[in-house]
C-alpha cells in the first residue's frame, strides 16, 4: 500500500503577513518580497488534479528544480535563496509573465497529436511531412501557451498574438525565447551525459524590476518529457512505444482509460500498485539525473507538515527584506 504520510495539501498559518495561492501540485505563500513554495505530492494531468497523491513525488521536484537552476545560473538567475526542506523551495517574489515556454526537441504528446490531424506549422515553425511519434525534430521549437487559471485549460499562442496582447515588448521577447533556447540545450547535454534524452519541456519566467529570472520549476518529470538514449533509435525504426520517464506515464495511462481532462469527466482512480509505479519512476529519474538519493521517511503527515512549517519560519526570521 502506498505510505499514508503522502504530502497532499498544506494549510499553514503564520504570524508574518502572508497570502496563499493553490497551484496544480504546489502550494505558494508570499511573505512581500519574498515567498515559499511547497511542492506537494499532487499530481495533475490535462490540468486536472487527480485524487491520489504519488508519495515523494514533491520532493523529486523541488530537488531536481534546485539541482538544474544551479547547472544553468550563468544563462539566467532564478529565484530560490534557500532549500530550507526537500519539499520547499525559498526565494524572492518575482512578477509572473503569464506564459509558460514551451521547447520540443521531439515530436511528442499535444504536438503529436496535433501533427496526426494534420498540421504542420506550430509558432511559425513548418514541420516536414513523414514524422513518426516521438521523432526528433530538425530543430527546437518554442509553441507557447498562456498560463491558464485554475481550472481551465492552457492555450496555444504564437509570437504575433504575444506581442499583440503586449504581453511582452519585442525585446522582450527577443530575451525569453534566447534564455529559453539556452536552457533547453543545457538540460539536453546534462540529460545526455545521464543516460537520457530531454524531449521538451517548459519554462516559466518573472520580472524583479527589469532584471528576467527563472521561476516556478525546470527539468521536472511534470514540466519535461524524458527518453532513454539507449534503444531509442531501435524502438523508433521498429515503430514501437518509447518507454516515459515522466508525467506522460500518467497522460498515457489515463487516455488508456477514457480520460482527457474533457468537461464532465472524471480522472478513473488510482489503484495502490500503479500509484507505487509511478512514485519508484519519478524517485529513479531523480536519481539518475542527480546522482542523489531520496530517503523514505518514516515521519508521520503531521510530523512532516510542522517540519515543513518550520523550516519557513525559519527562512522568515532570517529575512530582513520582505517589504
Amino acid at each position: 500500500m502506498p505510505p499514508t504520510n503522502s504530502l497532499f495539501q498544506t494549510t499553514f498559518q503564520f504570524t508574518t503577513p502572508f497570502e496563499v495561492y493553490k497551484g496544480k501540485v504546489r502550494d505558494v505563500y508570499t511573505f512581500g518580497k519574498k515567498m515559499a513554495i511547497v511542492s506537494s505530492d499532487r499530481i495533475s494531468a490535462f490540468d486536472v488534479i487527480l485524487p491520489e497523491a504519488i508519495p515523494y513525488k514533491g520532493e523529486v521536484l523541488n530537488r531536481i528544480s534546485w539541482f538544474f537552476m544551479q547547472q544553468t545560473a550563468d544563462i539566467v538567475p532564478h529565484w530560490v535563496t534557500d532549500i530550507p526542506h526537500p519539499n520547499v523551495s525559498f526565494g524572492h517574489t518575482c512578477r509572473p509573465i503569464p506564459i509558460e515556454m514551451v521547447i520540443r526537441g521531439h515530436l511528442a504528446g499535444s504536438a503529436w497529436r496535433a501533427y496526426q490531424k494534420g498540421q504542420r506549422v506550430f509558432n511559425g515553425y513548418q514541420l516536414p511531412d513523414g514524422l513518426r511519434e516521438n521523432d526528433p525534430l530538425p530543430y527546437p521549437i518554442l509553441t507557447p501557451a498562456t498560463k491558464a487559471a485554475q481550472g481551465d485549460h492552457d492555450e496555444d499562442i504564437d509570437q504575433a498574438e504575444i506581442l499583440n496582447r503586449k504581453l511582452l515588448t519585442p525585446a522582450q521577447w527577443e530575451q525569453v525565447a534566447d534564455v529559453t533556447l539556452k536552457l533547453f540545450a543545457r538540460g539536453q547535454a546534462i540529460a545526455k551525459q545521464k543516460g537520457l534524452i530531454l524531449a521538451d519541456t517548459k519554462y516559466e519566467f518573472g520580472w524583479i524590476e527589469n532584471n528576467l529570472y527563472l521561476i516556478d520549476e525546470i527539468h521536472t518529470p511534470d514540466s519535461s518529457r524524458y527518453f532513454d538514449i539507449e534503444g531509442f533509435e531501435e524502438r523508433q525504426n521498429q515503430g514501437k512505444p518509447q518507454p516515459q520517464r515522466s508525467k506522460e506515464m500518467v497522460r498515457q495511462w489515463l487516455l488508456s482509460q477514457g480520460f482527457s481532462g474533457q468537461a464532465g469527466q472524471s480522472p478513473p482512480p488510482m489503484e495502490a500498485d500503479w500509484i507505487q509505479a509511478v512514485s519508484q519512476e519519478y524517485i529513479l529519474l531523480f536519481e539518475q539525473l542527480t546522482g542523489e538519493k531520496i530517503s523514505q521517511t518514516n515521519l508521520s503527515l503531521q510530523e512532516r507538515l510542522l517540519a515543513i512549517e518550520t523550516a519557513i519560519q525559519q527562512c522568515l526570521s532570517k529575512s530582513n527584506d520582505l517589504h
